[in-house]
């Protein structure tokens, strides 16, 4: 027998028509028309058409693929031919065929309801569809830590087990740990702040929890997150940061998934705007005053939601940022602008088309006082961040970070409508199983 081939590399290769090669994987799709059965193959590189002719492999094997159901796992060697209207212009006229794994009513039959196929994501998750979004999340994640390994960051390991909030308690997840109360991380960030103080430039990937209430498009329980944290940077300074990061992203995802990016029917003339930093930057003040100028029922104080984000997002064609926020609405960690403390020195990232944030960052309050005092004006014990205030205690500096949302920005990559699609298993709330 042959050596096993990539399905992908039978349909580009040069030189292979003609010969004969062996693959193996999954029915996708298949059909019997007289003593042939007509068999589309696919394995995680594509998909391919086996022709099983009954006058060389036998009735039986021709009977068998006629009942058999879809996802059968299989081998198949034979002859590489052109044909046109097999789908990728080649197929393999097959001299064996074996069936490895049986498959009997495949429940996904196409037509189905998004519950059902929630309930059974550990058999949707196998779809074309799903499979090229995979394909570009892993550019992104591989392409994020490209970036910042090529610039000087550290990565690190903080921990998903802590004692106290980040972004507020309500979003909390509580989980019993021995004889007192932990709760899944929000956000690495208090930790990674930590690490500047020996590593400078720190970087981490880790999976973040928010007990959102709310199920939108773009919310998650359980997300990936893509934290950074810098000694002597000011919010400027990593704003250009994330712009580069970004940028340097969408380029990666341009040079090696343009085949998902087709398949996934995706436009990528706003991807190709993303590509050119700087980006547009917008103060909270003239957000409020555009959304008032659109007929949005929004006053200066109010937070930004998913609708409000969406009206701004059709004002740019490329990812832009909003800065300067109301420290009511932003957290006790965010330094104040010193020309108006009314004001956080916050951004957020938002992403064109109506997608909206995909990170948020900001210059962090060095000064012990001050954040001690914005910790209980937000409501929190500052016991409970004693540890975190001993890094404004000893040798405190000027820094900033910021976290990105690696779904949210699949998600604007890719073209898709809910979140849900840029996660394997998603978890939101009322959803758990599988």
């Amino acid at each position: 027998m042959s050596e096993w081939v990539s399905i992908s590399r039978v349909l580009k290769a040069e030189g292979i028509v003609g010969g004969r090669v062996c693959i193996r994987g999954w029915i996708y799709r298949r059909s019997v028309v007289g003593g042939k059965a007509f068999v589309r193959v696919r394995d995680s590189t594509g998909v391919i058409q086996v022709v099983v002719d009954k006058n060389r492999l036998g009735t039986g094997l021709v009977k068998r693929l006629k009942d058999i159901g879809l996802e059968a796992s299989v081998k198949a060697c034979g002859v590489v031919v052109e044909q046109p209207r097999a789908p990728g212009g080649r197929e393999v006229v097959a001299d064996y065929f074996e069936i490895v794994g049986d498959s009997r009513d495949f429940p996904i039959k196409g037509g189905e309801g998004i519950d059902y196929l929630l309930d059974k994501r550990h058999l949707w998750i196998r779809s074309r569809r799903l499979t090229e979004i995979m394909k570009v999340k892993h550019t992104v994640l591989k392409a994020g830590r490209e970036y910042f390994i090529r610039n000087g960051w550290w990565e690190v390991t903080p921990p998903i087990l802590t004692a106290s909030a980040v972004e507020g308690g309500a979003t909390l997840f509580p989980v019993k740990y021995f004889d007192k109360t932990a709760y899944l991380s929000q956000s690495a960030q208090l930790y990674l702040e930590a690490l500047i103080y020996s590593l400078e430039k720190v970087w981490s990937l880790t999976t973040s929890f928010r007990a959102e209430k709310s199920r939108t498009r773009r919310h998650l329980a359980e997300y990936w997150h893509l934290e950074a944290e810098a000694a002597w940077y000011h919010m400027e300074d990593m704003m250009r940061v994330v712009e580069e990061l970004v940028s340097y992203i969408v380029r990666r995802v341009l040079e090696e998934n343009m085949e998902q990016l087709e398949f996934l029917k995706r436009d990528t003339r706003i991807l190709e705007n993303a590509l050119e930093t700087p980006y547009p930057r917008i103060r909270y003040d003239e957000a409020i005053e555009i959304l008032q100028g659109k007929g949005v029922s929004i006053e200066w104080g109010d937070d930004l939601g998913a609708d409000e984000e969406r009206v701004l997002t059709m004002e740019f064609d490329k990812p832009f940022f909003i800065t300067h926020f109301p420290k009511e609405i932003k957290s006790f960690y965010m330094k104040l602008d010193k020309d108006d403390p009314r004001l956080a020195l916050g951004f957020d990232l938002l992403a064109p088309e109506g997608y909206g944030e995909v990170v948020g960052g900001s210059e962090r309050e060095e000064d012990l006082e001050k954040l001690r005092d914005r910790i209980i004006e937000q409501g929190y014990d500052p016991r409970d961040y004693e540890w975190y205030l001993d890094l404004r205690r000893y040798g405190s500096v000027p820094h900033s970070g910021f976290g990105l949302g690696v779904e949210r920005l699949v998600m604007w990559i890719t073209g898709i409508d809910h979140i849900r699609d840029a996660i394997p298993f998603p978890r939101f709330r009322g959803r758990i199983y599988p």
